[in-house]
């Protein structure tokens, strides 16, 4: 498990944190740049909305391999939300909304994506091939 602080500055870490997730699943190429900004937008989501910036708090990283997947978590220390209560950043009102595509995206890059613990957790998932 990979503890960061809830600063702007832990994402900076998450290249590499991807590109050792890829590594040690022998996950192909193809899939690094979809992981890479899938886990960033999760843990950035974290940090902003989860825990609120506050750097007493932290967002968790864990990994695990669940048969034809890779399973990776992304857990906050904050209440959760609803994660069927997103706006759609595609309809015409939020085309012009600076933020608010980060679970469009993830929900778009990921193989399978699962939200858990009221929201305050989400596992985002890629098919080992």
């Amino acid at each position: 498990m990979i503890k960061l602080p809830s600063s702007p500055d832990c994402i900076k870490e998450i290249e590499g944190i991807a590109k050792r997730i890829c590594d040690k699943y022998n996950l192909t190429k193809d899939v690094y740049p979809n992981l890479l900004i899938s886990l960033t937008e999760a843990v950035n989501n974290a940090v902003i909305h989860g825990n609120k910036n506050d750097q007493n708090k932290f967002v968790k990283i864990s990994t695990l391999q669940e048969e034809d997947f890779i399973s990776i978590k992304v857990k906050d220390e904050g209440p959760g939300f609803d994660p069927g209560n997103i706006p759609d950043p595609t309809s015409d009102e939020n085309l012009d909304k600076l933020g608010g595509r980060g679970v469009f995206l993830i929900n778009r890059l990921c193989d399978k994506v699962r939200f858990q613990d009221n929201g305050s957790a989400i596992e985002i998932m890629f098919k080992v091939c």
